[in-house]
């Protein structure tokens, strides 16, 4: 048995200082993937890309943010773990079998793992590197995926290329590069398990997870674990989605720390919740009719849900889509554009998306260094702009407008302001809640009844009504170049 007692029991060997969660405990071998070149690049690129022009605080980074994904991701692991040992010793007095330490043990570390690469694919600037013109381009080149895992077989995680690669594919191949690089075997991890976690991935579990899988599933099921209904029932798969979901759901270490991290930095209040709240109040959901495997939280944490999510829907309405942010969101697309017109930039940035050995160099300061060049040659360009926090003139703001109906109002901007109608930019951003509606299966309400405290399952809107009010909306703003003149407006409304 490796150091699963003392593990569980906190022992770690070097902490890092975290504004934002206090101290966070790291293992040796986690140590190990932190300090490889790939991990430690996340260093040099920002979280929010450069919201910092309008939030001069938020110049986090993704380094911190994935740290603290794995403090947030463990947390949430081992609060279910205790509150599932409390209730079981009110009523069973249960004690744990040696197997069912290291089973626990093993799919923490895998958590713990899963959360701290689940971003390591990022490139410059986050989220907008992929949505410039150009870097598209790039990333559906033909052969791109086959160039990135040449000479290696990739068949363990994805079952095919995929068209067109997203920063999850290169979080895969870095998370392989990585942990093939530390030693895992002292841990006795598998690295497949941990890859199997993350996003894009289509992997077969070791036999070490599947084992591990039954023992857990036998633990926290009690007696239904064996009931017939799960007769042939993929066990490892139920247990692989419920560690999914810790890393990459609807409630998920990722969505936790990023909007506590994002508020804190931006010194904005909007989007805090109680972590401690919502986390004590998490437990296992399982139902053997289905069967499922997830999160449930008590009806007593449904307040810390319905904080988290409307802190989530207010950080995308108040920060991430706020009219000058986006503004500069279009600018920072059309200057990464700009600098790969250069053929140089263009050839450098292509081998750093094709090559592990050199990706990672392609940070923001690479970017950095090509506006300000750039911007030195053509004071008329879009990275002049980015240096010198030159804003785009908004002009109005819109909510749920169709494709047709942005083109129509630019279009009425265009002629109320005598402007040419394609000179007007818009800029939007969609905010996805409609997945926390009726059909939502990745959390649900754990109900217990009060005479012989037996447990049953219902969905989140069959509990609150508050989750309904939530669905998917666009928000979209128009402006001019820095350059056009402006004037007051009054818009008429659009049906």
């Amino acid at each position: 048995m490796r150091r699963a007692v003392n593990d569980l029991l906190g022992a770690y060997d070097k902490l890092i200082m975290d504004p934002v969660h206090g101290g966070i405990p790291l293992y040796r071998h986690e140590i190990q993937v932190i300090d490889h070149p790939l991990f430690q690049r996340l260093r040099n690129i920002c979280q929010n890309d450069i919201l910092s022009l309008v939030f001069p605080g938020a110049t986090h980074s993704r380094f911190l943010h994935s740290i603290g994904v794995l403090h947030v991701g463990t947390r949430m692991f081992r609060s279910m773990i205790d509150a599932y040992l409390r209730e079981r010793k009110l009523s069973e007095c249960t004690d744990l079998s040696l197997s069912q330490l290291d089973a626990i043990d093993y799919l923490a570390k895998i958590i713990r793992l899963g959360c701290l690469l689940h971003d390591s694919g990022h490139s410059s600037f986050s989220h907008q590197f992929t949505k410039a013109r150009r870097i598209r381009e790039l990333m559906s080149r033909p052969g791109r995926f086959a160039d990135l895992w040449a000479g290696m077989d990739f068949s363990d995680y994805h079952s095919e290329e995929p068209e067109e690669l997203e920063h999850e594919h290169y979080s895969v191949r870095v998370a392989h590069e990585v942990l093939s690089a530390v030693d895992l075997e002292d841990a006795g991890i598998c690295a497949r398990d941990v890859i199997g976690i993350m996003e894009t991935t289509e992997t077969a579990p070791s036999e070490t997870f599947r084992q591990h899988a039954h023992t857990f599933w036998e633990f926290i099921a009690g007696s239904e674990a064996r009931s017939s209904a799960m007769s042939g029932t993929d066990i490892p798969r139920l247990v692989r989605d419920l560690l999914k979901s810790v890393v990459s759901g609807e409630i998920d270490a990722d969505r936790a720390d990023y909007m506590l991290r994002d508020g804190f930095h931006s010194s904005v209040t909007i989007g805090g919740f109680n972590l401690d709240h919502l986390l004590s109040n998490l437990r296992f959901g399982w139902d053997v009719s289905e069967p499922w495997l997830g999160l449930a939280i008590t009806q007593k944490g449904l307040g810390a849900l319905e904080d988290f999510v409307y802190s989530r829907h207010q950080m995308y309405r108040k920060v991430y889509a706020h009219k000058t942010a986006l503004g500069f969101d279009w600018l920072l697309r059309e200057a990464i554009n700009e600098v790969l017109e250069d053929p140089d930039n263009f050839a450098w940035v292509d081998t750093c998306l094709s090559n592990m050995e050199y990706f990672a160099e392609l940070t923001d300061n690479f970017f950095w260094e090509a506006f300000r060049k750039e911007a030195r040659r053509n004071p008329a360009s879009y990275s002049r702009c980015i240096v010198n926090r030159v804003k785009l003139n908004h002009l109005d703001t819109r909510e749920d407008l169709t494709d047709e109906q942005v083109r129509q109002h630019s279009t009425w901007l265009g002629q109320e302001l005598d402007l040419d109608p394609d000179s007007v930019v818009t800029c939007s951003m969609r905010a996805r809640f409609s997945k926390i509606q009726e059909n939502f299966d990745g959390i649900k309400v754990l109900i217990r009844d009060p005479i012989d405290r037996s447990r049953s399952l219902k969905q989140i809107t069959e509990v609150s009504a508050f989750f309904s009010k939530f669905r998917d909306g666009t928000i979209t703003h128009f402006y001019t170049p820095p350059d056009k003149p402006t004037k007051q407006i009054t818009a008429p409304l659009i049906e």
